[in-house]
This record gives C-alpha cells, structure tokens and sequence, in this order.
C-alpha cells in the first residue's frame, strides 16, 4: 500500500485507527480456547467486526512465535484474511546485518505479505536498508518509545541532542515520507510537537492510547500533520473489550468510540 492510498482511506473513514491482534489464547473468550484454530477464529471475529472503524491491523508476531508452527499458521491465515482496504503492519522489531535483514524483509514482505514492519536502528543503516528496497513496502522505525526503559537511552544526550532526536534526523536520510515512519508512543504526547519539527511529514505509528494510558487528544493535538499523519493503535482495549460470545460486537463498540472520537480531530 502506497502513501496515496493509506491517506485515501483516512479520508474516506474519517479514522487513523490501527487495532493491535496481541491475540493471547490465554485470554481471549473460553468458548474459543479449545477449538483447534482458536487464534484464527478469534482474530477473523475480530477483524469482521472492526473493518469499517479502523484504517490499520498491527499484528505483535511475539504473541503468534511463542506458539511455534501453529502460530505462524495463524499469523499467514490472519494476514490474508485482512481485507487489502487495510493496511498490515507486522510488529516485529525487527533488525540485524544485512544478509539477515533481507531474509527478515523476504519473511514478512513477500512470504506473509505484510505493508509493514517495525525494526529497531540500534545496528545502523545497513541493518535497515534491505527493507527499504521494497516498493510500496514500509519500514517503521522505533523512535521514542513509552517503556521504562526508554531513558536509559532514547531521552539519554549526545552531542547536545537526545539520541531519540539523533536517530530520527539520521534515519530520514535513508528513505523517504514514501517508505518510512516512526514509532512513537503516546505517553510521549509531550514529545511530540519537538518530533514534528524533526518529521513534519513521516508517518508515526503511536501505540500506548488504551490500557498504557495515552491521550488521543494530546496525540492528535501535537502529532498530526496535514496528511493526518498518525496510526494511532489500541490492542487490549478493543481486543479484549469482551470474554463472552458476544466478544466481537463490544470489540467494535469501543473501535466506534475511538473513530467517533478521531474524526472530531481530523480537518474537514
């Protein structure tokens, strides 16, 4: 999916929704947990019901990895089940020499046929650059993350900058608006117009709206740009709204709210 196209269907949604399948079999409804594909059956509900609200799936592939083949089964079934309306992001922070990258960009680009993926730019350009050779693929680079740990060295400086701000200025020259964005989490609201100066025109994918506390308001009040702009995911919040059979119609109540909401932010 192309930049034109992922805004077209902002536009046309009136939502930057991005729902988070960190499908859990421990959690997810009891009447599920036995079937031999629960995880597919699960996230096929959840999608039928959340297809109209969002613009965006983000699948955290830790949740489907843990389970061996079975979960890279149902990951390949969830992401071909996704309408092609919707943009497919692959969560998987990913991340290494170049010769594994490619095997890493292969995987998840062509093999399961994701738009997306997250990697982390610790090693450098080298280890990021065979996912950028992707047309119309995107690479989404963890920028200022809301973990505990993001001070030990995104907020940390050099050379009179945070590294955070360091590894967004740097990375900017490697790709373009075309084929980059950022993770950006939303407890970080107060970063945000700081990052806009830095990239007015990427893309950011902010988890951390839900459950971790993150305001909409504030995400959208400092991170939007004139495209929108923003992904904004929420996992648990919707996923997990319900544990009954009646899972999927509370998950698509809560995915209205927050479209609902996002279209009260975004320009007429």
């Amino acid at each position: 999916m192309n930049r034109y196209q992922l805004i077209k269907q902002i536009r046309e949604k009136r939502s930057f929704l991005c729902v988070g399948l960190d499908t859990d079999l421990t959690k997810i409804p009891k009447h599920l947990q036995s079937q031999p594909n629960a995880i597919f059956e699960f996230n096929k509900a959840i999608i039928d019901a959340t297809k109209d609200q969002c613009i965006s799936y983000k699948i955290n592939t830790a949740f489907y990895e843990a389970l061996g083949l079975k979960g890279w089964q149902a990951m390949e079934e969830t992401v071909n089940y996704i309408p092609a309306t919707h943009f497919k992001i692959a969560d998987a922070k990913r991340g290494d020499i170049g010769n594994t990258s490619s095997q890493y960009a292969k995987a998840f680009f062509e093999t399961l046929q994701f738009d997306a993926i997250t990697v982390a730019p610790y090693m450098g350009e080298d280890s990021i650059r065979p996912f950028l050779e992707y047309e119309h693929k995107w690479t989404i680079v963890l920028g200022l993350t809301s973990n505990k740990g993001a001070q030990d060295f995104e907020m940390q400086k050099t050379g009179g900058e945070f590294l955070y701000e360091k590894v967004l200025r740097t990375v900017t020259q490697w790709g373009t608006p075309e084929n980059l964005m950022f993770v950006v989490g939303a407890t970080q609201a107060s970063e945000l117009s700081n990052i806009r100066k830095i990239i007015p025109d990427h893309f950011l994918l902010v988890p951390g709206v839900g459950f971790q506390g993150g305001s909409l308001e504030d995400v959208s009040k400092h991170g939007m740009n004139k495209d929108c702009g923003l992904l904004v995911n929420a996992s648990r919040a919707i996923i997990y709204a319900g544990d009954d059979e009646n899972f999927a119609g509370e998950a698509k109540e809560i995915a209205m709210q927050y479209q609902k909401e996002m279209s009260e932010y975004l320009p007429l």
